[in-house]
């Protein structure tokens, strides 16, 4: 390179300096001044990594005065260029040195930057190229939100997901039993309102204890970063006067920290929520006679929230005005008297009673087909009815007629859009419970403490001393102080180490009723055998409560066994043990099924080994025995425990306060119990709203998610896809296993990379890998990193400017081509969802030399893999040589690029009218079934269809990259 005093350069490195001058050249290094920048670069002029700028007869450019000059002649004198043309505002002939170019002048479009010599490397254009694809594509994908879940692909809980986030400011119940997966499900929900732009701002409220766990999930699944709202963070962040829960998106407070100070509530009210999702919901107690603090809470914060999201596995726990109360949250126009509630109840009752007729009869009964031809008259129900009565239709009608059927009849189902319930014996893929008692004889010491506490409490109640006797250990505590140690003679102490000792790779949860009883139990299994155990319980603060869970979950040098009080039995999940010891069993069946729900759940592996150690003879034994052989609550989900419970809780109580156990009685209690039971339970098979279920489960539709989503994931397009990205754009990769890799900053790492730091982060493009090891990040196209990869190539300058070489001898040497891409975009507000009609689009043309466009007989792919790299000198040379004959073919490429725009605005339009039409239609034609559509609803989509359709026709063209390609023979 030839350099002079005066000469314009740019940086290839630092092109953001603007236009660099020579002001100074002695022997080899070169001194370049940027006046843009007020910066001063030294270089060596053998290495300068600088381009000279340099503009033909044609362009225009600008001067430092400030007018622009369209360029008819270079000269060139002293080795610096005279530009000589006509200034645009005055039409004056004048003469313009380079020394006076405007220092602004940028190179950002695709042939300023090609003519400037700015070409960048080979494989940057064809990545930015597939980027836009891969934009295109993600924008229409039914899929987004979906994917990107840390989670087993489990087909209801995907269901419910897609079915209610699509919907404007959704207003939902979700019921599902215990373990089915609430959290996930309202996660993905919360994760695809934000991807989709339908939620910018969320407030979640939560119990206290179960605040980190929302916060770790969120973030550990999802990759939403809440922050907790309490008296700490509301004080900071209120001293300027303004309202603390401004501060942040996404917000995540306990509904204790809201009943507690009404500032803060007032705060949260005051503040603008899109959505609002409130977990353990039937705590919030309504009737009609009185309204609970907690429920007025959540009811001030519903009012002025668009979408609103209750979960609750017992949406009856509280009785029926309560739950009536939460579907009045959900819908206070359409839930307002409880008694009318009660009469329409019945009108559903009939129809899921024909629903659950339907799916039981084949063929179908003339006096239920009858009912339903009634019941649907409004409808085209006729030959799906007909169907269903035949006896030789084939599986494949008669299961289009039963979807056809069901479909109907849940538009007339007044919850069916608004709860969703899924029940264990609805849904599969539970473990076995496994119980595994063992007797032992009671310690003298806990005899003579039992004798002792019962001379001195006769004036206890009957639940008193029931509830006394089943714990010898704390009555013992209480007689001999805190410093005796019942530890170190408790036979079950002993049969706990034993196990812990046969099972050394195994982890175990081990659950008690009391904080004393767990921080003793952890120092005897530390002490006596130096075994590695974490303590859980309500004393601990929910920081200390956390690490104690991840002492316990986490692989290496972790605890054996995590030992909770009756707080481990609440919200949170161990499901990767498979272990579960019940030091003792609490008097009520509902958390016992707690207690077992903790590792009971969807996504367990294996069966659950329930050890119990009871004393034998003993009040223990005899609760023990009406779990087991009255309720079964050991070996199967009870349902029916707590009404049991409170038919026999006299007679119970009487038999564990006995001083001796009297077998007959035991016995005839358990034989109560269990017929009780039974008869609860036909009850409640009787009542379960099987159309309710059958929606909620999401059936044939839910599998298919599922599948979609399991295909997804095996594509190899976004690993090959991520990888080229990552050498491109400077990040290093190793290999930390066969399904994972560590990734690390290089020195030319591409500045602000998302989520890339000092220390690197492990990342896994499997799913599987991802479940069973939560330290590494779980890559899909819904990943921070994915997307904002996305954006690097996208948006910057890198890839739109590129020259290649074409080995070909079957064509002339020097023949070239020139391939443009070209995007059509729209801008609209997110929450409009315009991708899914107009995605982003690029067009891409291959033009030879007289404007012929080739692109669509050569695909890019086999065209690029046919070309070679070429260096930034001789691809200089190349487009200096081409520069006349390459700009007449931008002037063709816009139109023929024009031309396609006008296309593409044309069926994003027509896709656009065609969905939301169908969708209002429906949803007018189901509102006049069904009070529970809102009127809401509709209007937002009669909206969003009349602003869609101006968005669409201001959509754009921009030219985004170009690449010249000559043919060579060598």
């Amino acid at each position: 390179m030839k350099f002079a005093l005066g000469q314009r350069w740019i940086s290839d490195s630092e092109s953001d300096l603007g236009l660099g001058t020579v002001i100074g050249h002695e022997g080899r290094m070169l001194t370049l001044l940027f006046p843009a920048s007020g910066e001063n670069r030294l270089y060596s002029v053998l290495e300068a990594p600088l381009t000279r700028v340099q503009f033909n007869p044609g362009d225009t450019v600008k001067s430092a005065e400030g007018f622009s000059l369209l360029i008819s002649e270079v000269e060139s004198k002293n080795d610096c260029f005279i530009y000589h043309g006509t200034r645009t505002d005055t039409n004056e002939t004048v003469a313009l040195r380079e020394l006076f170019l405007d220092h602004f002048i940028s190179f950002s479009q695709p042939q300023d930057r090609l003519f400037a010599g700015q070409v960048d490397r080979f494989e940057t254009f064809p990545l930015r190229y597939q980027s836009w694809q891969h934009l295109h594509q993600q924008q229409q994908s039914l899929l987004q939100g979906l994917v990107g879940g840390r989670m087993s692909l489990i087909p209801h809980q995907l269901y419910i997901a897609e079915e209610v986030a699509k919907r404007h400011a959704p207003r939902v119940l979700l019921a599902d039993e215990v373990g089915l997966g609430k959290t996930i499900e309202a996660g993905l929900i919360i994760h695809q309102q934000v991807l989709a732009g339908l939620a910018k701002r969320v407030l979640v409220v939560v119990p206290e204890s179960l605040q980190h766990q929302w916060l770790v999930e969120m973030l550990r699944r999802f990759n939403l970063k809440f922050s907790i709202f309490d008296d700490e963070r509301c004080t900071e962040s209120g001293l300027d006067g303004g309202n603390p829960f401004e501060t942040e998106q996404l917000v995540l407070t306990s509904l204790e920290f809201l009943v507690k100070k009404r500032s803060h509530h007032q705060h949260a009210v005051d503040a603008d929520w899109d959505l609002l999702v409130v977990d353990e919901a039937h705590h919030l107690q309504w009737s009609e006679q009185a309204v609970s603090t907690e429920y007025q809470r959540i009811e001030a914060l519903a009012e002025g929230t668009a979408g609103l999201i209750l979960l609750t596995a017992t949406p009856d726990q509280l009785g029926h005005q309560s739950h009536f109360a939460r579907l009045r949250l959900l819908d206070p126009n359409r839930f307002h008297d409880y008694q009318a509630f009660l009469a329409e109840e019945q009108h559903y009752k009939k129809i899921a009673d024909l629903a659950a007729a339907v799916l039981e009869q084949k063929p179908l009964s003339q006096s239920v087909a009858t009912e339903l031809s009634q019941l649907l008259a409004d409808s085209d129900s006729t030959k799906a009815l007909q169907t269903l009565q035949q006896t030789d239709c084939s599986t494949e009608e008669r299961e289009l007629a039963l979807q056809q059927l069901l479909s109907q009849l849940l538009d007339r189902h007044g919850t069916g859009r608004i709860l969703f319930r899924n029940s264990r014996s609805a849904i599969s893929g539970f473990p076995q419970r496994q119980p595994q008692t063992i007797a032992l004889e009671l310690p003298e010491q806990y005899k003579n403490a039992l004798k002792v506490q019962q001379a001195f409490n006769k004036q206890q109640s009957l639940e008193q001393k029931a509830k006394a006797s089943l714990f010898p250990e704390r009555v013992f505590q209480e007689f001999e102080g805190k410093g005796s140690s019942w530890w170190q003679f408790d036979p079950r102490v002993d049969h706990l180490i034993t196990l812990l000792k046969q099972h050394k790779r195994s982890k175990f949860l081990l659950i008690c009723a009391h904080a004393d009883t767990a921080i003793a139990l952890e120092e005897a299994v530390r002490v006596r055998e130096g075994i590695r155990a974490s303590v859980f319980h309500e004393g601990m603060s929910i920081v200390e409560r956390d690490m104690a869970a991840a002492y316990f979950a986490q692989e290496d040098n972790s605890a054996q066994i995590l030992i909770c009080s009756e707080i481990g039995s609440e919200g949170r999940n161990f499901q990767f043990a498979h272990h579960l010891v019940l030091f003792d069993l609490p008097l009520n069946p509902d958390l016992l099924e707690q207690r077992i729900g903790r590792l009971d759940r969807i996504g367990q592996t294996q069966n659950i080994q329930i050890h119990i150690p009871y004393f034998a003879d003993h009040p223990q034994q005899v609760l023990l025995d009406w779990y087991q052989q009255g309720l079964q609550a050991l070996s199967q989900t009870c349902q029916t425990g707590r009404s049991v419970f409170e038919q026999v809780a006299t007679e119970l109580f009487e038999l564990l306060a006995a001083t001796t156990m009297e077998r007959a009685a035991v016995q005839s209690l358990i034989a109560k119990s269990a017929e009780l039971n039974q008869q609860l339970k036909q009850k409640l098979e009787q009542g379960r709203d099987k159309l309710l279920e059958i929606n909620s489960s999401g059936q044939g539709k839910a599998r298919e998610l599922a599948e979609a989503i399991a295909a997804l994931d095996d594509e190899t397009k976004l690993p090959m896809f991520m990888l080229r990205a990552w050498d491109v754009l400077g990040v290093n990769q190793d290999d930390r296993g066969e399904n994972s890799m560590v990734l690390t900053m290089s020195e030319h790492l591409h500045s602000h990379y998302p989520m890339l730091d000092d220390d690197g982060i492990s990342v896994t493009f499997d799913r599987a890998t991802a479940l069973a090891q939560e330290d590494i990040q779980f890559l899909s196209w819904d990943h921070p990193m994915v997307r904002g990869t996305l954006d690097i190539l996208t948006n910057e300058q890198m890839g739109n400017s590129s020259v290649a070489l074409l080995p070909n001898k079957a064509l002339p040497a020097g023949t070239y081509f020139v391939e443009f891409v070209f995007i059509v975009e729209a801008s609209a507000p997110k929450e409009l969802q315009l991708g899914r009609y107009l995605p982003v689009t690029p067009v891409r043309l291959l033009l030879e030399k007289n404007g012929k466009n080739l692109a669509a007989n050569v695909a890019f792919e086999q065209f690029n893999k046919q070309l070679k790299p070429v260096g930034r000198q001789p691809a200089a040379k190349m487009v200096k040589a081409l520069q006349s004959f390459i700009h007449p073919l931008i002037g063709k490429a816009q139109e023929l690029a024009t031309v396609r725009l006008i296309e593409v605005q044309q069926q994003a339009q027509e896709r656009m009218q065609q969905t939301l039409t169908t969708q209002i239609e429906r949803l007018q034609a189901l509102q006049k079934l069904n009070p529970s559509v809102r009127q809401e609803e509709i209007t937002h989509l009669q909206q969003q269809k009349q602003q869609l359709t101006d968005y669409i026709s201001k959509a754009r063209l921009k030219f985004d990259a170009l690449r010249v390609v000559v043919v060579s023979h060598d």
